[in-house]
């Protein structure tokens, strides 16, 4: 042995630390405020996989162990950087990370803000109300497609393209909630019928831009309405409105008025209809605004020379030399109407009764050629498919049906041939549904297209409900003259329950 090689008598090697001393140690270093906090986030996860009902997510407890206490994960290798700039730029990296995990779970499993882009629901709720949706009042639906940017629906800001990736995707499965939907509740859910829609114009959708143009134009010209686009069920559009039919019940409409099992529907204080009215001499803005009618739901009505006589005999004025003061229809509530009869300024009011659909046929398209929107089901009403209920197979019930056993019930091949339904090639007398489903409409009955026209909503694609009003924007007015609506500000979303 050479000196290098020569072990002095008395002085031991040193020790190496073993993975069991190396944990007592990590664990140990802890202080106990970081115990705290491992505990309150443990039991918030724990809380959550209860819900979720899935207890493989416990796994999940050793990772939140090695994030707060032992650390075998470098998460944090930023912190003993000797590069200043490193540490910055990672603080903040880490606080928006940790703040979109946090979004993600709150806006995927209680709630989010929504805002109300049209006037389907108004004056119930406002164009340019900002909502907060309650998700956990039906039980919140885990995500389908479950990796998606938090902060935004389908697409990402400055045209950059899907907000979500397709794959991995999951089943349909909802977690419990307080109550199931009920008659009269207003309800955010993914638009059924915007699963296809167009690249360059997404509203209306594929099916109803195919109806008014047909389908030859529609995929041919790309330079007005570009490709063809697939969306799945959660990422859909949001839309919103009130739930005026349940599964298995039968729903008729008849001069405006709904019918449920042959019981009449309670209207709600704010539904609005088309009405016609005539005013006495010029109306100022400041009326229009008096009576509350924006700017958008003011429409003028063409006059020709042969609806003369039949304005005389309904009472509209016209003059001696056979002009005719303006006519203007607009959707009104009961009382704005009392309002308006009530009013010098106008000469007369008169409710409009819509004929057939110009544009679009109303659903489902193969027996609606006689209904109108205010007259609407039939002599024996549309029964609303419900979960578990066998119904008996024909030409009728597949015309009604079809689209959604096939698309919504996940049986793309299913054909009705032969007085027969066949699903994977076997013949069927009855057909079983997996779903429940809902009849929504919206309470600007004349100005909104709903389940009259797409038909029923699907189970899966029921979001929440609204709770409260967070804030309420006028575009019709300045940001400091009136564009904020003050009165609406966490105003109850759905009055009338």
């Amino acid at each position: 042995m050479t000196g290098n090689d020569t072990i002095k008598p008395g002085t031991p090697e040193k020790n190496k630390e073993t993975f069991a001393d190396g944990f007592r140690r990590r664990v140990g270093e802890n202080r106990p405020t970081r115990w705290v906090r491992f505990s309150i986030v443990t039991l918030l996860y724990v809380l959550w996989v209860a819900w979720m009902g899935n207890w493989w997510l416990l796994l999940g407890v050793l990772l939140l162990f090695d994030i707060y206490i032992t650390g075998y994960i470098p998460f944090t290798w930023w912190k003993k950087s000797k590069n200043s700039a490193v540490r910055s730029v990672m603080s903040w990296v880490d606080a928006i990370v940790y703040a979109l995990v946090l979004v993600y779970f709150i806006f995927a499993f209680i709630g989010q803000n929504y805002q109300i882009p049209s006037s389907s629901l108004e004056k119930t709720l406002y164009t340019g109300d900002y909502l907060f949706v309650n998700k956990a009042v039906y039980g919140p639906r885990v995500p389908m497609t479950p990796v998606y940017f938090p902060l935004v629906h389908n697409e990402l800001p400055f045209g950059l393209g899907k907000s979500y990736m397709e794959n991995p995707s999951l089943p349909y499965h909802r977690l419990k909630g307080m109550r199931d939907v009920e008659a009269g509740d207003i309800v955010v859910f993914n638009f059924p019928a915007g699963d296809t829609v167009m690249s360059r114009i997404q509203n209306p959708d594929y099916y109803t831009l195919i109806s008014i143009h047909g389908r030859d134009r529609v995929l041919n010209d790309k330079a007005t309405f570009g490709e063809v686009i697939y969306r799945p069920v959660d990422r859909r559009e949001n839309y919103v409105k009130r739930c005026v039919g349940l599964p298995g019940q039968r729903i008729r409409i008849v001069d405006g008025d709904i019918y449920i099992d042959g019981e009449k529907f309670l209207t709600p204080e704010n539904v609005q209809f088309n009405h016609f009215y005539q005013a006495a001499g010029h109306l100022t803005e400041e009326d229009f605004e008096e009576f509350g009618i924006p700017a958008d739901d003011r429409y003028t009505v063409d006059i020709t020379a042969s609806d003369i006589p039949s304005l005389r005999e309904l009472g509209f004025k016209v003059n001696d030399d056979g002009t005719v003061p303006q006519i203007f229809v607009s959707p009104m509530t009961a009382s704005m109407v009392e309002q308006m009869e009530q009013s010098p300024l106008i000469t007369k009011v008169m409710k409009q009764v819509p004929g057939p659909e110009q544009l679009t046929r109303l659903f489902p398209e193969a027996i609606s050629a006689d209904w109108t929107r205010a007259d609407y089901g039939g002599e024996n009403g549309l029964w609303i498919p419900k979960k578990g209920t066998a119904l008996k197979m024909n030409q009728a019930a597949w015309d009604i049906y079809g689209r959604t056993i096939k698309v919504y019930e996940n049986n793309p091949d299913a054909e009705f041939k032969n007085g027969k339904l066949y699903i994977n090639g076997e013949p069927h007398d009855t057909y079983t549904f997996k779903m429940n489903y809902y009849f929504m409409m919206g309470d600007n009955r004349d100005n909104s297209l709903d389940s009259r026209y797409w038909g029923f909503v699907p189970e899966d694609h029921i979001v929440g409900t609204p709770w409260r009003v967070l804030v309420s924007f006028d575009k019709d007015k300045s940001l400091f003259n009136g564009g904020i609506r003050w009165n609406r500000i966490l105003k109850d979303a759905n009055p009338d329950k």
